[in-house]
């Protein structure tokens, strides 16, 4: 089972906005859209430990009629374009466009899509075959790690200053506390080191 576990397609699991890239509110332009500090060095890391990277975003500006849905295609190729350059692909992009109190009706719903439900990554996990439990959900408040712990993932929050309310709970306690993508990266390289030398020893 660990050596399956080992082998199988896993994925880091990337919240978009004050994670991935600068925070800037419904932002949509994606001239505007910049990776965060040290996110470059952190993906090429994940992406050399053999990590498909997946973004998933709540995107609640279309529930409230600030955009249409079709914005979200420039998005998705500006993320595209931003990781390309970093030499690193992204495999997919999911978004959530509800909220319950959302001012276009289609969209006003409750959800399992959004975060902190685990929606997104559990269709990802479905349309691309992932071992969840082998993947982590990186994000910047607690919403983002209760969705990764709900869906079976390792979780890492960011402790960049977006969480301000710490509302602790068994689903909200992230697996690590780091500054940046980078510093994620480099911990989980550790932790793979130690998993396989842990695995190596138990075939011998």
């Amino acid at each position: 089972m660990q050596v399956e576990m080992w082998l199988a397609m896993k994925a880091i699991f990337l919240d978009k906005d004050g994670t991935l890239i600068d925070d800037v509110p419904y932002n949509i332009d994606p001239q505007r859209m910049v990776l965060s500090a040290h996110a470059g060095e952190g993906l090429r890391l994940f992406a050399q430990l053999g990590y498909q990277l997946i973004v998933v975003s709540n995107q609640s500006g279309i529930a409230r009629g600030y955009f249409g849905e079709d914005a979200m295609q420039k998005v998705e190729q500006r993320l595209i374009e931003l990781l390309k350059i970093e030499q690193v692909n992204l495999l997919a992009f999911y978004y959530c466009p509800h909220h319950p109190h959302g001012a276009v009706t289609k969209y006003a719903m409750h959800c399992d899509c959004r975060k902190p439900l685990p929606g997104m990554l559990m269709q990802a996990a479905q349309d691309y075959d992932i071992e969840l439990a082998a993947s982590w959900m990186i994000g910047d408040i607690l919403d983002d790690i209760e969705a990764g712990n709900r869906a079976g993932c390792r979780t890492i929050l960011l402790d960049n200053g977006n969480e301000t309310e710490w509302k602790i709970s068994t689903y909200r306690k992230p697996d690590l506390m780091v500054p940046d993508i980078h510093a994620a990266a480099r911990l989980v390289a550790h932790q793979n080191r130690v998993r396989k030398k842990i695995l190596d020893k138990s075939m011998v």
